[in-house]
């Protein structure tokens, strides 16, 4: 216990005052991400897609460990509103210091069945998303020498998935994006890193039957699910100075599914 206290106490320590920009945050692991940079100390600009009362609320409890946040209703697969967004941003925080694209959709089905807004809404979202707010951030990042970003891929796109064929390519695309990054702008003192996780209790999987989940949760090695909280315990590591040395690197969070 004393040892995970010292841990938490680093990463404070070193958060405390930068400012963190999460996609995705009004719900699942977008929003336990946004809560894990705040309870490291960041201020935080939550974006979701559309104003709502989750984005409110999950705004306060961001506030509620006492730090600044603020609220951006921003379609990231489009990219004058992904400006917009970050302008604002800019506006209202001192430094933007990391990214987390969590944002994405699901649009489920066979793929002959699949419509093309089927396919080109969760490419958009997913991997268009990702790299137009990637692009809208590395200036900042660069003026300052220092950034962290961190991608949501999944464990579909490291393996596929049947009829999800438009989902794994999007996330296996975050892929290739995340390690392209990496490269070009290591020397800038950037790191960009993806957490690909597996099978984890969010609005997603909380529409599956429950035949399609313990067909899945037969083939993790741990027979459970993860949480969405254990997925930002990562991210937050991966945002932190005890990472600094980790770039282009895709972690699986999976409980053992893809061993």
């Amino acid at each position: 216990m004393k040892r995970e206290e010292n841990r938490n106490d680093t990463q404070r320590d070193c958060a405390a005052g930068k400012t963190a920009v999460v996609t995705g945050a009004s719900r699942g692991i977008g929003r336990a991400a946004a809560l894990k940079m705040a309870s490291m100390g960041m201020n935080v600009a939550l974006i979701a897609g559309h104003e709502s009362d989750a984005l409110k609320e999950a705004v306060k409890a961001v506030e509620d460990l006492g730090v600044k946040a603020k609220e951006y209703a921003a379609d990231v697969s489009d990219g004058a509103a992904v400006a917009a967004a970050v302008q604002k941003i800019s506006a209202e925080f001192d430094d933007l210091d990391v990214l987390v694209n969590d944002a994405g959709i699901t649009r489920d089905g066979l793929f002959l069945s699949m419509k093309d807004e089927d396919v080109s809404s969760v490419i958009g979202v997913n991997l268009e998303g990702t790299m137009l707010m990637t692009k809208a951030l590395l200036p900042f990042f660069m003026r300052r020498r220092s950034g962290r970003i961190v991608n949501l891929s999944s464990v579909v796109g490291l393996s596929g998935n049947v009829g999800q064929a438009n989902y794994a390519a999007s996330k296996a695309g975050v892929i290739g994006f995340t390690k392209s990054i990496a490269l070009e702008y290591a020397r800038k003192g950037i790191t960009c890193n993806a957490v690909a996780p597996g099978f984890i209790g969010t609005d997603m999987t909380a529409k599956m039957t429950d035949a399609a989940k313990e067909k899945v949760l037969g083939s993790i090695a741990m027979k459970r699910m993860g949480t969405c909280e254990e997925v930002a315990d990562l991210i937050g590591f991966l945002v932190s100075d005890q990472s600094r040395y980790i770039t282009g690197q895709i972690i699986a969070i999976d409980g053992g599914m893809q061993i």
